[in-house]
């Protein structure tokens, strides 16, 4: 099978929960004996130097790249203010993607194009034109339901702003959703949702997958004393506004105080100044780190206090594959099927979170239990083969039925 895989964003390094998704599945697919190749964007926020690659995406047949300035202007974004469009969406339509998505459906047949997104969405008549390749959309989140939940949590004004632009965007989302062959949701909520918003082309559940051969958990994190990790794109705003919440809410006035030993390591791409420059004791702020796994092996609990965003988070199934005690609010464990006090860890309160960690000290040794309960799971439900291989199946059989309705 021959797969032409779309991204607003390189996936590379291999770090965010995007990143992730997307080159997790493809490396599994390329196990599998399918052909991969690669068109993505590069954006000036997520900007790679392609030339120098690591050979860890040798698993793409072919990749390709075209520089999108996708920044957020602000006369543009005033000016769509008195627009019908999504301002969200326009951000990412490039005619030179679409030139060069021509170029490579010219060139060589596909029987899938998987579209990493909504926001390629755009892109669907190119296809159509060029290509009677099967249209999948991998929706790796439901997209207005995160600018929804930002919306909230955000300053007066740019929660007006938010509410103003957000319904275009659902909009867009709903009038898109049955102009695909196939819809590919990370999680069963997310299917539902897209079900309830008038989907009624076809739609699969895959979530992201872990290959747990490539993580090993370090038990020796347990043996001292305890420590929390937070790891994240600290460019993306439901990571930043949860770990502000964190900070603010649950570290400051409760757990410094009642642990004044405990400490935070906080890890993450693109770190803000704010951050950088953050003077609270026990907090360390190591900005972007070579390698997720060895930051999050040093650490026995890992927080993820998300308070918007959707999908599922790739960094918490790292977590769990490295055998750590995942911390996360209720929406930080959405997609993953762990129960609280058996995979993870659920908290949704600053008390709450307080209560887990004092929890997390009276374990002593069995609090490793957990962590060994977590990779289990991930071991048995979120293998990356044999995600893409019943995703391959699916595709699979609606090229069949499509062939069949052809003939």
């Amino acid at each position: 099978m021959k797969i032409l895989q779309l991204s607003k964003k390189f996936p590379y390094p291999v770090k965010d929960g995007e990143s992730l998704a997307i080159a997790n599945l493809s490396k599994a697919f390329a196990e599998l004996g399918c052909s991969v190749s690669l068109l993505a964007m590069n954006t000036r926020k997520h900007w790679v130097d392609t030339r120098h690659l690591s050979p860890t995406l040798d698993f793409y047949s072919r990749m390709e790249t075209v520089m999108v300035d996708n920044r957020i202007k602000p006369l543009q974004a005033l000016r769509n203010l008195f627009c019908s469009t999504s301002y969200h969406i326009e951000r990412f339509i490039e005619p030179r993607f679409s030139e060069a998505l021509v170029g490579i459906l010219q060139k060589e047949p596909f029987d899938v194009v998987q579209l990493e997104t909504l926001y390629l969405a755009p892109y669907i008549p190119v296809i159509r034109r060029h290509s009677n390749a099967l249209i999948a959309m991998r929706a790796h989140n439901v997209e207005h339901e995160i600018w929804e939940r930002v919306a909230v949590n955000s300053p007066p004004l740019k929660r007006r702003y938010l509410q103003h632009i957000t319904p275009r965007l659902k909009a867009y989302e709903t009038a898109h959703l049955n102009q695909y062959d196939l819809m590919v949701s990370i999680s069963a909520r997310d299917l539902t949702h897209f079900q309830a918003m008038g989907l009624q082309k076809p739609g699969v559940i895959a979530p992201i997958g872990v290959d747990c051969r490539a993580y090993e958990p370090d038990r020796t994190s347990f043996t001292r004393p305890l420590s929390l990790s937070f790891i994240g794109s600290l460019d993306w705003m439901p990571n930043v506004e949860g770990l502000r919440w964190f900070l603010d809410q649950v570290w400051k006035p409760l757990l410094s105080r009642r642990f004044p030993s405990l400490e935070l390591h906080i890890a993450g791409r693109n770190t803000p100044a704010w951050l950088t420059n953050l003077r609270l004791p026990g907090v360390q702020v190591h900005g972007e780190v070579p390698s997720a796994p060895e930051f999050i092996n040093r650490h026995s609990v890992m927080v993820v206090p998300l308070l918007s965003g959707g999908g599922m988070r790739a960094k918490a199934l790292e977590g769990m594959a490295l055998g750590k005690v995942v911390l996360s609010t209720t929406l930080g464990m959405e997609g993953i099927d762990a129960v609280d006090r058996e995979h993870c860890l659920v908290a949704d309160s600053p008390e709450a979170f307080d209560q887990a960690i004092t929890w997390c000290t009276q374990q002593g040794h069995q609090l490793e239990r957990l962590g060994e309960r977590a990779r289990a799971l991930c071991e048995q439900r979120y293998d990356n083969i044999a995600i893409a291989h019943a995703l391959a199946d699916t595709y699979r059989r609606q090229l069949d039925r499509q062939h069949a309705l052809v003939s």
